[in-house]
Order: structure tokens, then C-alpha cells, then sequence
């Protein structure tokens, strides 16, 4: 028979046996607790990085937000146009095209003699709707009246904008028997009909001694200290 301390230590192993078992001891608390607790202390310092982080990329661009969007009255001024347009005029192509001109929007060269002209405008439809990616091909003589026909000086195209929208920059072209000043073009609206025409220059004295002149296609020109601005727009027809 036991007697009482042995009692006492027999009842106390058996309880540690239990506990032990079942795994209710106070020490298996705190760690089920510590597990669980894992995921909050992690979110906290996930939610501080993503804190750090956005305001640092919006405010890399603050001049982007407070940009308005460009309309397209912003980005190209509005153009006086009564509908119905009249169709720009044809004239004659002449001798010297040449297919193939490279996609250029100067056809200035380095050492290249002659007033130098910038001319602009736009490419619209009858109803006054810009035509986007329009072809323009530039041909014209040098400032003592000779074309390259060999290669493609003072020769090239290129496209209009979103808004319809060309600019050039060449020399104004000089004089040869027969001809007054002019620049041959060709314009088309993408898969639309090829317009062939010439322009010309307001107060030339041959104008009125070439054949070929017409009033409707003088361009408007404005002097400056750089050379001519001109202006012109073309009216096509298009699908």
C-alpha cells in the first residue's frame, strides 16, 4: 500500500500523462496562438509596403494628371469650311513625275540655293471631315527651274496626321520657258481616287502668261525672317 507522498507523485505523473496526451498544456497555447497570429502580423506590413509605394508612383507623374486630354479643336485649330467643299482643281501632270519618292516631310539639302518655304494645310472631304493618312507626293524644279531626273531632289511624300494636317518644307521654285512658279502634287484619300494638280504663287508676273495657271490653286504666303509660310488646303473625294 502507498503510502501518502507516493500517492501525491503517482497522482501528479498521471495528470502529466493526460495533459501530455491531449495536448492542453498552457505551453501548447501561446504557440496555437502565435501560428494563428502569423497572417495579422504579416498584413500589417504588406499594407505599409503598398502604402510606401503607391503615393511614390503617383506622384512620378503629377504633371500627367492634371493635363486636360487634348480635344481635337486643342490639338488643330478649327478650319473655316462651307459645306459643300468644291473639289480642288486637276491640272495637267507634266513630263517630270517620278514614282518612287522617298517619305519625306523636308525636301530641303544641305547647300541647296533658293528662298526657303514652309507650306501647311489640310486634306478635307467635301463635308469638311479632316482625311487622316492622305498621300501628298511634292515634285517640283530647283531654284534655276531643273528638276532631278535622275534622282529624287526636291522629290517626296508623306501622309497627313489624325487631323488631317500636311506640312512641307522646300524652296520656292524658279522659273523655265513656258512655266510659271509651281509645285506638282499628287493628293489621295486612303483607297480613294488620285488627284493630280499643280500650285502656284500669288503675284508673279507670268502667271497670267501660263497656259496651265489657275487662280483657284495659289497658295497664300506670308513673309518672314526665316523665308515664306504658305497655306493650302485640298479638297478630295473619299470612300
Amino acid at each position: 500500500m502507498l503510502n501518502r507522498p507516493m500517492r501525491q507523485a503517482a497522482a501528479l505523473l498521471a495528470l502529466f500523462l493526460l495533459t501530455a496526451c491531449t495536448g492542453q498544456t498552457n505551453a501548447g497555447q501561446p504557440q496555437a496562438t502565435t501560428v494563428s497570429a502569423m497572417p495579422t502580423s504579416v498584413q500589417p506590413q504588406s499594407s505599409s509596403l503598398l502604402a510606401q509605394t503607391q503615393p511614390a508612383v503617383m506622384e512620378s507623374s503629377p504633371a500627367a494628371r492634371s493635363l486636360p486630354t487634348p480635344t481635337t479643336q486643342e490639338t488643330a485649330p478649327a478650319i473655316a469650311c462651307t459645306r459643300p467643299m468644291p473639289f480642288t482643281d486637276a491640272l495637267t501632270e507634266g513630263p517630270y513625275f517620278k514614282a518612287g519618292s522617298p517619305e519625306r516631310a523636308s525636301l530641303l539639302e544641305p547647300g541647296m540655293n533658293g528662298q526657303k518655304l514652309v507650306l501647311s494645310g489640310h486634306v478635307l472631304t467635301q463635308d469638311c471631315q479632316p482625311v487622316a493618312h492622305a498621300l501628298l507626293d511634292f515634285w517640283q524644279a530647283d531654284a534655276s527651274g531643273q528638276y532631278d531626273n535622275s534622282g529624287y531632289t526636291l522629290r517626296g511624300h508623306q501622309y497627313t496626321d489624325a487631323q488631317g494636317h500636311y506640312q512641307l518644307e522646300t524652296i520656292i521654285p524658279g522659273l523655265y520657258p513656258g512655266r510659271t512658279e509651281h509645285i506638282h502634287l499628287k493628293v489621295q484619300a486612303p483607297n480613294g481616287p488620285i488627284l493630280t494638280t499643280q500650285l502656284f504663287f500669288p503675284g508673279v508676273t507670268s502667271n497670267d502668261q501660263d497656259s496651265i495657271y489657275d487662280p483657284k490653286m495659289l497658295i497664300t504666303v506670308q513673309d518672314t525672317q526665316d523665308g515664306e509660310l504658305g497655306a493650302f488646303n485640298f479638297v478630295v473625294s473619299a470612300p
